[in-house]
């Protein structure tokens, strides 16, 4: 429902463009989103399997690579001759060179395998001589770290990137420690792996791959410079230094990778090699992502000219409603002789037509209904005017025979000059009624009006009668029907003093309360019985030209507060036997003239 809310309150243009961009944009999006997650899924697993394969082959071609040194150093370490020349004393020089010039199998076998590039043969012999071929180790060389452990694993080859003292230049060497037939300590074979073969194996290869030995040193790759150094000054990433065999997820110079390894453990070694090869995922997705990238502009020009297309439409259609709603709105500020033009033959043009036909047929029956108002308003106020003045010709008589009768026994038992005052006030009272018409008068005239009453009565009646007014000040000029609270303190004093032999206490308050004017008319006669109340408030409650009774003067003014304000201002009327009566009535606003 809130969802719904929403949409009703929007324009039209961006209710359009929600619903396009809902029904077109977004599943495109998602769309664009899952195929470009899974075009780069594909990419990578095929790019890993391709190293993968890459890998395989490498580690096979560099395993034939070295079965050659390793063939060569079984022969050799198996081969007496070569022991003899090796280890036996020799008299002079003279014998060293000869013997040394007719030995030529390690010359023999540098020539005829290019997958090696050099052999030597460390052996302790203080008579013999270093030729490069056959050499006295000395202490540099004993305390080598290939050296001490050719000699302590017993004739298992090992594989470590050396320097061949002779070239000056480090070989990836086959390291085998081999037995004499003397007493003196083993010798140590070692065999130069050709560089230039070891490095043809891994140029074909398009991502960076490198092979290391043991100590991780690089002893060869397809990256220029990184021959000879450790694996740590480049990659310092553990996954890559620690790792064996497998596919690993890291980072390599800030960029997420995947590196795959290989191990190459020859037989009969006490170490192998490894092969690793590492490919950038970026790198291996720039292609797809130049693709996804063309994709997205080319989608993104659609969708731009799609969105110009909807708001122009949009546009197009909230025009037309706006002129149509201006329409409205002038017919709701009641301008009744507007007419639209809309052309189209849509549900907005068929919706204008409908709408100019809907202001002529409002025109016709506000024309028809103001004649039947006016009709029927001027027949209420002559109604009404009628109403006021039989209403107030009842009052006057009723009143004035009271006065009289009230003046004239007085005049009878006192006999005082007194009199002339009351004739006064009594002649005052009688021209303000019968001045009295439909328009309304001050709330100051109609109490002084009820003062000239109650103190006509009170000479009347002396000291049974009593009365107080209470009045906020701030509402003596307040518009009220004449005749409308005398009526009222006319039938207090009737129940207050005619049926209650101690006399009479009456009250009248008109103050303010929430809306209006509150009139309260109070005395502390005998009140009405219960029957006699609901029979009052009966002849209150119906039409006064419909009936007759004797309390004319209570339905005059319950029927004028009625036709004037409306059922909320009707005589209100709460009494109980023997505790008085209390007349209550509202006028509404309450506001000076």
């Amino acid at each position: 429902m809130f969802f719904i809310r929403i949409m009703n309150d929007m324009k039209m243009k961006k209710k359009l463009a929600i619903t396009f961009i809902s029904v077109a944009v977004l599943p495109l999006l998602l769309c664009g989103f899952f195929l470009t997650g899974k075009l780069r899924e594909i990419v990578i697993k095929d790019t890993f399997m391709q190293v993968s394969a890459n890998v395989e082959r490498v580690q096979k071609r560099t395993e034939e690579l070295i079965k050659v040194p390793l063939d060569i150093s079984y022969r050799l370490t198996n081969d007496n001759r070569m022991k003899k020349v090796a280890s036996q004393k020799y008299d002079n020089y003279v014998e060293v060179i000869k013997t040394y010039r007719e030995y030529t199998d390690i010359r023999d076998y540098l020539q005829l395998y290019k997958e090696i590039s050099g052999i030597r043969v460390y052996v302790a012999n203080p008579g013999a001589l270093n030729n490069w071929e056959f050499i006295q180790p000395d202490e540099t060389i004993i305390n080598q770290f290939w050296y001490k452990e050719a000699l302590a694993e017993k004739g298992l080859a090992g594989w470590n990137l050396i320097t061949d003292e002779r070239k000056g230049a480090e070989y990836l060497s086959l390291i085998r420690a081999f037995s004499l037939d003397t007493l003196e300590p083993k010798g140590v074979l070692v065999i130069n792996v050709d560089k230039q073969q070891l490095s043809s194996i891994l140029d074909q290869e398009s991502f960076p791959t490198l092979i290391v030995d043991n100590r991780n040193r690089i002893v060869a790759s397809n990256e220029a410079g990184l021959f000879g150094k450790n694996l740590s000054d480049i990659h310092a990433d553990e996954t890559i230094l620690s790792n064996q065999e497998g596919s690993y997820n890291t980072l390599v110079n800030g960029k997420a990778s995947k590196v795959v390894i290989a191990n190459l453990n020859p037989e009969n070694s006490w170490n192998g090699l490894r092969i690793i090869s590492i490919f950038s995922i970026s790198e291996i997705t720039r292609d797809a992502n130049q693709v996804i990238r063309l994709g997205v502009v080319v989608i993104t020009a659609c969708l731009i000219f799609a969105v110009l297309l909807i708001y122009a439409s949009a546009s197009l259609l909230s025009r037309r409603l706006l002129r149509l709603s201006k329409h409205i709105s002038k017919v709701g500020s009641g301008s009744l002789e507007t007419f639209i033009h809309i052309d189209g033959k849509d549900e907005v043009g068929l919706l204008s037509k409908q709408f100019n036909a809907l202001v002529r047929n409002v025109k016709h029956l506000i024309q028809e209904v103001k004649e039947t108002n006016d009709q029927k308003n001027l027949i209420e106020q002559r109604q009404n005017e009628i109403r006021f003045k039989m209403l107030a010709s009842q009052i006057n008589p009723h009143f004035l025979f009271n006065s009289l009768e009230s003046i004239r026994m007085e005049a009878h038992i006192r006999k005082q000059d007194d009199i002339a005052e009351a004739v006064w006030m009594l002649s005052k009272l009688l021209r303000s009624s019968l001045e009295a018409d439909n328009r309304k008068i001050s709330l100051r005239e109609e109490l002084e009006r009820v003062r000239c009453y109650l103190d006509i009565q009170k000479f009347r009646y002396e000291d049974r009668l009593n009365y107080r007014l209470i009045v906020d000040p701030e509402l003596e000029e307040m518009p009220v029907p004449p005749l409308i609270i005398q009526p009222l303190i006319e039938n207090a004093i009737v129940h207050g003093l005619d049926n209650h032999a101690e006399g009479a206490v009456i009250d009248l308050e008109v103050k303010k309360v929430p809306g209006g004017v509150q009139v309260k008319a109070s005395d502390n006669g005998a009140g009405f019985t219960a029957d006699r109340l609901v029979k009052v408030r009966e002849e209150l409650a119906a039409s006064a030209h419909n009936q007759e009774g004797q309390r004319i003067g209570l339905r005059n003014v319950n029927d004028r507060l009625v036709l004037l304000y409306g059922p909320s201002s009707a005589l209100i009327i709460e009494s109980k036997p023997g505790n008085g009566a209390c007349i209550t009535f509202f006028i509404p606003g309450g506001e000076p003239k």
